[in-house]
């Protein structure tokens, strides 16, 4: 049996993990963290975990709880969770949901304007690309969830070295801007409304560069990336709409083409559904670790359009955090995490 922690378990990740952890066959929940609920029951902060654990929130001490555990998740702000880590690495293996570890730490101080105080090499942890580097590893990255849904998104095109400029268009629910209430997330602001903001310097599009960069393997076969993200009034989910523009010298493959090309791309990967052209939609990954994919071909414009549905604190944050957890640990990477979606 795994043993378990989670340092900032009270945000809208940090519960998921817990939620999820909670309901696996092959791990234990031995701490949860919350400075703010510190002494309370989960159950009694969290009602929806009611009767599911009598364990009760404490504060952050990091030596202790890594001796209690055999992994910890720090689902915790940008700039805190390389202050836990080193410490936590001396006794367990870490699976970190912020950003700290997920770029080089040059680039993760020019972009989060914070110095990096602990600049080691992590896994980046999507898993469906990085998975034999993972059951290696003692600390993960886990990825951003905007990332997630669009490098998945057009990961076979890009390895091929056929694609010049991506531009991405994502629409997450509210539940990705945290617990706190923002202008965003405010209700008269976002009902019946679609936001678009953070519109031509998101700070996700370092990651998406970074991981394309990797598949495409020369600056030269490396697309140009646009990126923009909206919040619209719905609670979970990233729906994002790639539009693939192909290099010149490449020819445009016919559906079936590309249909047997995602399918080769992603054979054995449990959580990525190929939808050919059939659209996804947010209602068939909600709850879920799924990632489901559509295309289309448009060959007068030289242009493939794939679209992608993720739930974004499942497969976007805590359910591929289990993911990794299971890699770590030698488990098939579906354990605790296969489950059908909430529709509608």
């Amino acid at each position: 049996m795994i043993k378990a922690a989670v340092i900032g378990a009270s945000g809208y990740i940090g519960m998921e993990l817990v939620r999820l952890l909670l309901m696996h066959p092959d791990a234990e929940l031995v701490a949860v963290t919350s400075r703010r609920f510190k002494g309370l029951r989960v159950g009694d902060v969290l009602p929806h975990l009611q009767g599911f654990t009598d364990l009760r929130f404490e504060d952050v001490d990091v030596t202790d709880i890594s001796k209690r555990a055999d992994i910890v998740f720090t689902a915790v702000p940008h700039g805190a969770a390389m202050n836990y880590v080193p410490k936590i690495l001396e006794n367990a293996k870490v699976v970190d949901l912020s950003a700290d570890y997920r770029l080089d730490p040059q680039e993760y101080e020019r972009i989060y304007k914070k110095k990096h105080e602990d600049p080691r090499t992590a896994v980046y942890g999507l898993t469906e690309l990085h998975a034999a580097e993972i059951k290696e590893a003692r600390l993960v990255a886990n990825p951003g969830c905007y990332p997630t849904g669009a490098v998945l998104a057009v990961a076979p095109l890009v390895a091929e070295g056929v694609v010049a400029h991506i531009v991405f268009d994502s629409k997450s629910g509210i539940s990705g801007g945290g617990a706190e209430p923002s202008e965003r997330s405010h209700f008269p602001n976002l009902a019946e409304n679609i936001i678009p903001y953070n519109i031509t310097k998101h700070r996700h599009v370092a990651e998406i560069r970074m991981e394309l960069a990797r598949l495409a393997g020369t600056p030269a076969t490396t697309p140009k990336v646009s990126f923009t993200p909206h919040v619209i009034p719905c609670i979970r989910g990233i729906l994002t709409t790639a539009h693939v523009l192909l290099r010149d010298d490449a020819s445009v493959p016919t559906p079936e083409q590309l249909k047997g090309l995602y399918e080769r791309f992603y054979e054995d990967k449990p959580f990525i559904r190929i939808l050919g052209e059939r659209t996804p939609s947010l209602s068939y990954v909600r709850g879920t670790n799924f990632c489901d994919i559509g295309f289309w071909v448009d060959e007068d414009a030289k242009r493939i359009v794939v679209v992608s549905a993720i739930d974004n604190l499942v497969k976007g944050g805590a359910g591929q955090a289990v993911q990794n957890m299971n890699l770590m640990f030698g488990l098939a990477e579906t354990t605790g995490l296969l489950t059908p979606s909430l529709t509608p």
